[in-house]
């Protein structure tokens, strides 16, 4: 990139970043850092988030919204009624929970919990959620807003569990987003289609007959097996998945013997199995239990193989999507919307919501100038605080425009 560009790139974003300041007043801000703050220094782990929602729930009561509900035990639902009746509800989700990490920032707002941190900027995105709060309670979409405040993102089980409430029941699209250290602060990706992969897991143990290792005659080595599973179970990406579709199967975990001359009766396999689509999930998950049972076969072992079904691939409705890229027009410009570089194979339970309903999930920029680099779920993550008014004001953007009249989704069934 020539000199100029970069400049001209630099102060895109800077212009960007102003747009979303401008729509909150310097109380407003100050509010928001502050809920942050708060939240950081007071990180509690998946289910166990009840100082949270006591907090949230005090940050939205002074904003004026009043109408909170408890779900899912440490959840909340924030209710801020639209000025047209009839136009579609429209849910914007924050998650809140954090992580079994000990933080390593030194910032003077640190975790003071031994060994939680949020890691993974559920802080950040709790407080744009409330910002987005702030936002519409002053100037409220056509439609009425839910604001989802959802525990236990981490272990994959709070959006099912605030889906199974009936509290989203009605909603027309859900928006959400997730702070993102590879891209800068002042851009955003809105993008149709995979945003996260699936996330299942597999566990294989092979069942043989033990005995002398000097004498492997005697004995079906469940170790055999379980090396020939590795290395065949890798052939179901790069033999059996269309190339063009993104797919991992990770074995993270081999485990067998006690005694160097012992060959064990059992030998422990297990990993995770990650795609983007249903169909390359569904081939990939049958493909492991197949692998195992065709190996154990040829080794004359048994095999006894558990998948277990965490997230699904979050997909981005197009219709959800291009509301979310007007939003960004919006408040930030055409210069602010990006795309993702290459497949991103985390897992994210927003994919619960999108699999109900359509939606659209962001990924906000927060590397700051002299900011460190250090990703999520690493002990040092510190994103820019910035990002809170983007994520804030992007957000309420996306319920105005998707609640607006002419909108896609105000008539019919959209997907």
């Amino acid at each position: 990139m020539s000199e100029g560009a970069a400049a001209d790139t630099v102060t895109g974003r800077a212009t960007a970043v102003s747009g979303a300041l401008a729509q909150f007043t310097a109380e407003e801000r100050a509010q928001v850092l502050a809920l942050r703050r708060a939240l950081h220094v007071a990180p509690e782990l998946s289910w166990q988030e009840h100082g949270t929602q006591r907090t949230l729930r005090a940050a939205l009561e002074a904003a004026g919204i009043t109408a909170i509900r408890e779900v899912a035990g440490t959840g909340l639902v924030a209710t801020i009624p639209g000025t047209d009746p009839t136009a579609p509800i429209i849910a914007l989700r924050g998650d809140i929970d954090a992580l079994p990490i000990a933080e390593e920032t030194g910032l003077p707002f640190a975790s003071t919990h031994p060994g939680v941190m949020h890691a993974c900027g559920h802080d950040l995105h709790a407080a744009w959620t409330v910002a987005a709060g702030i936002l519409l309670a002053k100037a409220p979409a056509p439609g009425t807003v839910h604001l989802v405040l959802q525990p236990a993102e981490e272990v994959g089980e709070g959006a099912a569990r605030m889906l199974a409430s009936g509290a989203l029941d009605g909603v027309r699209a859900i928006f959400g987003g997730h702070v993102d250290w590879r891209f800068p602060v002042g851009e955003v990706v809105a993008t149709d289609g995979a945003i996260a992969a699936s996330t299942d897991t597999f566990e294989v143990v092979f069942h043989g007959r033990g005995g002398h290792g000097a004498r492997p005659q005697d004995a079906r080595d469940p170790i055999v097996a379980l090396a020939a599973f590795v290395m065949e179970v890798q052939t179901l990406v790069s033999r059996r998945l269309d190339p063009g579709l993104p797919g991992v199967v990770s074995v993270t975990i081999a485990e067998a013997g006690s005694a160097a001359n012992v060959i064990p009766e059992r030998a422990r396999v297990a990993g995770t199995i990650r795609a983007t689509t249903p169909a390359a999930r569904t081939l990939l998950c049958d493909g492991v239990r197949a692998v195992a049972e065709s190996v154990a076969a040829l080794h004359g072992v048994r095999a006894e193989c558990t998948l277990s079904e965490g997230t699904p691939p979050l997909l981005n409705a197009p219709v959800a999507a291009a509301c979310a890229r007007a939003a960004v027009r919006e408040v930030m410009g055409e210069s602010a919307l990006t795309a993702l570089p290459t497949a991103n194979m985390g897992g994210e339970d927003f994919a619960f919501y999108t699999e109900r309903m359509p939606g659209c999930f962001l990924r906000i920029g927060t590397l700051g100038e002299g900011r460190s680099a250090a990703g999520v779920h690493t002990p040092r993550f510190d994103p820019d605080e910035t990002a809170l008014f983007i994520g804030g004001a992007v957000l309420a953007a996306c319920a105005r425009v998707a609640s607006a009249p002419g909108s896609v989704f105000t008539t019919g069934t959209v997907r």
